[in-house]
């Protein structure tokens, strides 16, 4: 199982997300370019001494991240477009886990990609959840399903 971030917007969520991936024993794959200087004094913050138990592999660009020739599995966007709710989705232990940029999700081209995409639901009306919320969510029910969660037996 593994993350992938799309050219995120944020240091703080990105930081956020690079914390969780470190704690639940997850590498991350960073499609570049992001919105911010990867050395941003709030990617720190909220990554905190996290950041250095964290695999991440960067990309400088969407094609390098999908041309690298030792990518697997299935490539799942977490989107608010999505018509399968992720408790309903079965994850598999390869799958690549994707949330897109905060201020706009990812491009067509992106979404045509992919191999699913699901959703989290929500109270009709509302716009979105914090990007860092969606993945831990997410997250935690794929690896529950895989029988992937730190110690479990």
């Amino acid at each position: 199982m593994r993350l992938a971030l799309f050219q995120p917007d944020i240091p703080q969520n990105t930081g956020t997300i690079l914390r969780l991936a470190a704690c639940l024993g997850i590498a991350v794959d960073l499609i570049e370019p992001a919105g911010f200087v990867m050395t941003d004094k709030h990617l720190r913050r909220a990554g905190m001494d996290y950041l250095d138990h964290t695999e991440i592999a960067r990309h400088r660009s969407w094609q390098a991240y999908i041309d690298q020739p030792t990518r697997q599995g299935r490539l799942i966007l977490l989107t608010t477009r999505a018509s399968i709710d992720y408790v309903d989705f079965r994850f598999a232990g390869d799958d690549t886990l994707m949330v897109g940029r905060e201020s706009d999700g990812v491009p067509d081209d992106v979404r045509q990609f992919v191999d699913g995409a699901v959703r989290v639901p929500m109270v009709p009306g509302l716009r979105s959840l914090n990007v860092a919320v969606a993945a831990a969510m997410v997250l935690g029910e794929a690896l529950r399903q895989t029988n992937q969660l730190p110690g479990a037996a």
